[in-house]
């Protein structure tokens, strides 16, 4: 699954009001995603969407925020292109469609429906502190990383996997 820049575009996806310590890791984890030369989407916003955006912009990366309303204004200052929808929680689709893989930090129902489009679409998909899926009794599809490196390392080797190829 090669994305047609040649970059991967990795959603971080969390809640909007975390306790203090998923911004932590939502930031550790944006940082991590702009080392690995990736480029960052999330929703836009506050919270765990901004802390993971400061978090990529402080190591250099790029971020795209999909924003739930009609005004780029919304965004926060950490986003470098914002696409607002008008659209509401139905914007996590477009979040998530536009992501080669998905890191899930936290969250609240939002981040679920989140994951549950990641599942859905086959996305490769890396928790930190999040929900944990079963099916039947069975995990389903959420690698559960044990820190913010481990989680992208994750997500960038299902890809390259998938594809067969180094990407």
């Amino acid at each position: 699954m090669k994305a047609t820049s040649s970059k991967i575009y990795l959603a971080v996806v969390g809640p909007s009001r975390p306790r203090e310590s998923i911004l932590e890791l939502a930031e550790r984890t944006g940082t991590e995603v702009a080392r690995a030369g990736a480029i960052l989407l999330t929703g836009g916003l506050g919270g765990a969407m901004e802390a993971a955006s400061r978090g990529a912009k402080r190591a250099g990366g790029v971020t795209i925020g999909i924003l739930p309303g009609p005004s780029r204004r919304d965004a926060n200052a950490f986003v470098d292109y914002s696409f607002p929808t008008g659209m509401g929680e139905m914007r996590n689709a477009l979040l998530i469609r536009a992501a080669d893989g998905v890191i899930a930090v936290g969250g609240g129902v939002g981040t679920l429906s989140e994951i549950a489009l990641a599942l859905r679409l086959g996305k490769p998909l890396a928790g930190l502190e999040t929900w944990q899926a079963r099916v039947g009794g069975t995990a389903a599809g959420i690698k559960q990383a044990g820190s913010p490196r481990e989680a992208v390392a994750a997500v960038i080797e299902a890809l390259r996997a998938a594809a067969g190829e180094d990407i």
